[in-house]
């Protein structure tokens, strides 16, 4: 039985394997014929050496660096506030966090232009450098799903009350708590949550596209209308940016075990 168990483990895996692997390999052999009878980077050389390719990917960078604290300063403060004084509502919150994978992105992009269009009170459509924080709050909207969680199981780990309660018999404030006791001891999470983040915000379209901002979601949509071999590229590079950003995750998360392993060790001697 437990032979055939794991044949059919290791055929689950084989299979699930090549579903992922053979489409890929085909995207990269296929970007590496831009050259008629050789294979090249030719087309890698052409996408890299774009100019729109590059302030495209620069102002997604900054766009996803920026989510990434907005997101940080609103998800930590509420998850670590919700586990210390009102466990009572983590399903409320954990609903609400749940319900940007629920709407779709373009019903609330949609719902933003209505709220903060040229004619309401707080008017984000009005100049580019608005329209930017905009899109900033749909980023974070988007991604608060991941964020959250990745925070939520960090702060699980943790015993915030003893360590809340230490720190205020050493007379720490509430935000030298936070951002001294609890920001630190929660690191890998924020960190887990930010190279999702960072994920979802380089590859997004829906909402980059209908606020007419120079995203790289929007350049990959405008080049795989009009190019051959250079959206493969682009594909690949795309996936090696996710790819680089869960392999993060796994280092990070690895190494904060590491080092707070000798701590728990003394702890029990």
């Amino acid at each position: 039985m437990k032979s055939q168990s794991r044949v059919g483990a290791w055929t689950a895996i084989v299979v699930g394997s090549l579903y992922f692997l053979i489409p890929l390999i085909a995207t990269f052999e296929f970007s590496l014929r831009m050259k008629r009878g050789e294979y090249s980077f030719e087309a890698y050389r052409v996408v890299l050496g774009d100019a729109h390719f590059q302030a495209s990917f620069g102002y997604s960078i900054l766009m996803a660096l920026l989510t990434i604290v907005v997101g940080i300063l609103l998800v930590v403060p509420t998850a670590y506030w919700v586990q210390l004084r009102m466990p009572k509502l983590r399903p409320v919150v954990e609903f609400i966090t749940l319900l940007p994978l629920v709407i779709p992105a373009i019903v609330i992009v949609f719902g933003y232009l209505r709220m903060y269009n040229s004619s309401s009170i707080l008017p984000l459509t009005g100049n580019e450098r608005a329209t930017d924080v905009l899109l900033v709050f749909g980023y974070v909207t988007l991604s608060l799903p991941y964020m959250y969680r990745a925070v939520d199981a960090g702060l699980r780990a943790v015993d915030v009350r003893s360590l809340t309660e230490a720190a205020e018999c050493l007379g720490a404030n509430w935000p030298t708590i936070l951002f001294k006791v609890i920001f630190p001891n929660i690191r890998s999470g924020i960190l887990s949550g930010a190279f999702l983040t960072f994920a979802v915000v380089i590859g997004e379209f829906t909402i980059a596209s209908l606020l007419d901002r120079p995203a790289f979601g929007p350049y990959l949509q405008l080049i795989g209308a009009n190019r051959a071999y250079e959206p493969s590229a682009l594909a690949i590079i795309a996936f090696a940016i996710t790819w680089a950003s869960m392999g993060l995750i796994q280092v990070f998360g690895s190494a904060r075990k590491t080092s707070r392993a000798p701590a728990l060790a003394a702890q029990k001697l």
